[in-house]
């Protein structure tokens, strides 16, 4: 690949923002440090042992706003949850909790949270992360709680992981689990829920292949253009589209566009670099058909054994791309050649199939770029500012691990030996 020029402050700041001043606390010129950290995150519970869990966990998207320089939307996924004994099963740490979005400002550096927007159903009860039930996205799991009991499943279960602020101050969301798209006001109140069943509200859907997702990898990002008139949706891997069997070599991944007014869906493959990662982790618009996209491993940057090789930022463009969508919607998508997209595994499959995926460029890589190490194992947020000023958020799991044995552990960060925090770094990038 013919990689991008690329040009990093490294100094204390990066760039400056010029924005309309609408609050005495936003300077008319806005200056980023190269990375702010969450202030003072609360704390959950406590387990038995002494692990504290933090309402951390923000890092799984974030969203500028357009009108306060200084301020950041960010937002949650499910809970903080652990791997249990049984095949299939989750411990959940604390089955109450509701999904959310922080509006965190930047202050001196640090992220200090301002408000939680709590998400809801459409008649404003909260949301919750637990499992959906069979034939509303379920994600295969079987869920108990820290006691051992189990934990029935939830049509308000949400795995949130993309998120973009529409212009009028509502807010689309993406999960993992079914996949859902969901649009909810300022206040988090569901306006409508999407998805491939029918089983959200307002009736619409997307296209039915899209329930073939893997589990817990499903729409990992959402991208609106600029325009407010199209949301555009990245499936974190490739989906078990028809098996887990059959596409076990598979690098193609789906980016599905959504016209917010009609309806309307569009199609694109996209390739992973290698199968080897866990996937795209999200997607934000440059323009109209130019998005940035993060792909990664699941290790820790800096760590001295087994460190992360994998954590980097693409341009894409889907303005060459075949459009694969299946006139018929049907179960698996469009064949070609008796495969799905997916069984065509890679550049040459897709080629001989007359695809072609959406094209692809190096811009940045987070292992070698910044000015520091990259201490994550998770970069799971993109945000584009004035300025080509790219924000990385990352995804500090509560400040928890699994333990190995159906329990928590403290998630310590192997370069800095301390406890993982939600952080924004700011890159300045050349589009």
């Amino acid at each position: 690949m013919k990689r991008d020029l690329l040009t990093l402050i490294t100094a204390a700041s990066i760039g400056m923002v010029s924005c309309k001043k609408n609050h005495d606390e936003t300077p008319t010129d806005f200056t980023y440090p190269a990375m702010a950290e969450v202030s003072d995150p609360s704390v959950l519970f406590t387990t038995a042992v002494g692990v504290k869990v933090y309402n951390g966990g923000f890092g799984s998207a974030v969203a500028a706003d357009p009108n306060s320089p200084d301020v950041f939307y960010m937002m949650t996924d499910r809970g903080s949850n652990v791997a249990g004994q049984l095949a299939n099963s989750i411990i959940i740490g604390k089955p109450d909790f509701d999904p959310q979005i922080g509006k965190f400002r930047l202050k001196d550096g640090k992220l200090v949270l301002e408000q939680t927007i709590e998400l809801k159903n459409a008649a404003g009860n909260k949301l919750n992360g637990l499992p959906n039930p069979e034939g509303m996205g379920a994600s295969g799991e079987t869920a108990y709680d820290l006691n051992g009991q189990l934990i029935a499943p939830s049509a308000d279960g949400i795995d949130s992981e993309g998120l973009v602020r529409a212009a009028d101050g509502s807010f689309w969301i993406s999960d993992e689990y079914g996949p859902h798209i969901v649009h909810v006001d300022a206040t988090g109140k569901t306006i409508e829920r999407i998805n491939p069943f029918g089983t959200g509200t307002g009736g619409r859907k997307i296209p039915a292949v899209f329930a073939n997702r893997r589990a817990n990898r499903g729409m990992e990002g959402l991208a609106i253009t600029p325009d407010g008139k199209t949301l555009v949706g990245m499936m974190q891997s490739p989906m078990y589209n028809p098996s887990k069997s059959a596409v076990a070599n598979s690098l193609v991944l789906r980016i599905l566009t959504f016209d917010i007014a009609t309806g309307t869906t569009k199609q694109y493959a996209y390739l992973m670099d290698n199968i080897t990662l866990t996937g795209v982790s999200d997607i934000v618009a440059v323009n109209s058909t130019t998005f940035l996209t993060i792909e990664r491993d699941g290790l820790y940057g800096g760590a001295a054994t087994n460190p992360a090789a994998f954590k980097k930022v693409f341009k894409i463009d889907i303005s060459g791309a075949t459009d694969i969508s299946d006139a018929n919607n049907g179960a698996t998508g469009k064949l070609y050649g008796g495969k799905t997209v997916e069984e065509l595994n890679n550049a040459t499959g897709l080629s001989g199939a007359g695809i072609t995926p959406v094209s692809k460029t190096l811009v940045l890589d987070l292992l070698k770029d910044l000015p520091s190490i990259y201490p994550h194992d998770k970069a799971e947020g993109l945000a584009l500012l004035p300025g080509n000023i790219l924000v990385i958020s990352n995804d500090d799991d509560f400040g928890v691990v699994d333990n190995g044995a159906s329990g928590f552990a403290q998630k310590i960060l192997p370069f800095t030996n301390s406890v993982d925090r939600n952080r924004l770094y700011f890159v300045k990038i050349k589009l």
